[in-house]
């Protein structure tokens, strides 16, 4: 009789795993059935913005329904991230993520109202975005030697702009001014944009951002690159050295944006969505898009993004230490 029982019971949990299966499987095929956020954690028109526009719209036409971007500056991008994480937890609240808000965030905002690696899923890492350091025309040097130069002549006389603390031009500064030992001072925004408009106006005098943001400035001869972070030249410049070859060996920084989820959303979703952004990555008119700014698209899974996060994760944790970056 216990027997008879405990396989009665048995067979009504299997039955119930099952129907929770196919629920979860209606879900994810009758998913999306209205239009979906993709949330910037920038104001308009930084790097952020480029990638999130140029995957949106591919989504978009896969989906059959619309990807809207919306810009959602504030906080080192907290801001974007409780927006997400308070929306329904159903895939129609998207965030992009980057190497400030999952990578470094966790160590120079300790009281950030949420833990990335509970509270957000790693949905795919979209892309790869090449570092580059530029400065005003005023600034009297054509490379990065003459630039650290410079600026042990003048100590604490020049300023650089990012996109906001945690971003990744913040991080990329800091970690030259560790390793060159140069007194330059930090001027945070809210974007890239934004902190563009004073940079072109020549009221900062330098700044680390994405190709995609710089790129028109540099051949408009507006501003002056002087080198890059990756480790080999990019195609676009190829007369352009990077940072190692400058007298840095190693040094090695560069932007990259992915998609995060509520954690709370079904995994069924999660891989759809994953799925859909890798096939968006890969379409020629995307490809194309990203080559021409030196991006690498990717499209990786979740669980790739997911070892991903954690290994950029302990390379910042131990940056953030050895350059006491904190906030302004």
């Amino acid at each position: 009789m216990i027997a008879a029982n405990t396989i009665q019971c048995g067979s009504r949990l299997l039955a119930l795993g099952v129907l929770s299966l196919a629920a979860q499987a209606v879900q994810a095929q009758a998913w999306p059935s209205k239009p979906i956020r993709l949330l910037v954690p920038f104001a308009p028109g930084g790097t952020s913005s480029v990638v999130a526009r140029t995957v949106s719209t591919e989504l978009s036409k896969q989906l059959g329904q619309s990807v809207v971007m919306e810009n959602k500056p504030g906080a080192s991008g907290v801001t974007a991230m409780v927006e997400a994480l308070r929306s329904p937890a159903d895939g129609y609240t998207l965030v992009i993520g980057h190497v400030g808000s999952l990578a470094v965030n966790p160590y120079i905002l300790p009281d950030q109202p949420y833990d990335v690696n509970r509270d957000f899923a790693a949905v795919t890492l979209l892309t790869k975005v090449p570092n580059i350091f530029v400065v005003h025309p005023d600034v009297p040097a054509k490379d990065m030697r003459e630039f650290i130069a410079y600026s042990k002549k003048n100590p604490g006389k020049i300023n650089y702009g990012s996109a906001g603390n945690g971003s990744a031009g913040h991080l990329a500064f800091e970690y030259l001014k560790l390793v060159a030992g140069v007194d330059i001072a930090h001027i945070p925004y809210k974007g890239t944009g934004p902190q563009l408009v004073d940079l072109l106006a020549g009221r900062t005098q330098a700044s680390s951002a994405g190709t995609p943001a710089l790129m028109p400035h540099i051949k408009a001869g507006k501003l002056r690159a002087i080198g890059t972070g990756t480790l080999k030249r990019i195609p676009s410049m190829p007369e352009l050295p990077t940072i190692a070859e400058q007298g840095f060996p190693g040094f090695e920084t560069a932007q990259w944006y992915g998609i995060n989820a509520p954690s709370a959303v079904p995994a069924d979703i999660i891989r759809r969505i994953a799925d859909e952004s890798r096939r968006a990555m890969h379409s020629p008119v995307v490809a194309e898009r990203f080559a021409n700014d030196d991006a690498e698209a990717i499209g990786s899974t979740p669980q790739e993004y997911d070892s991903f996060i954690r290994k950029e994760q302990k390379i910042w944790a131990d940056i953030v230490k050895r350059a006491s970056i904190k906030t302004d």
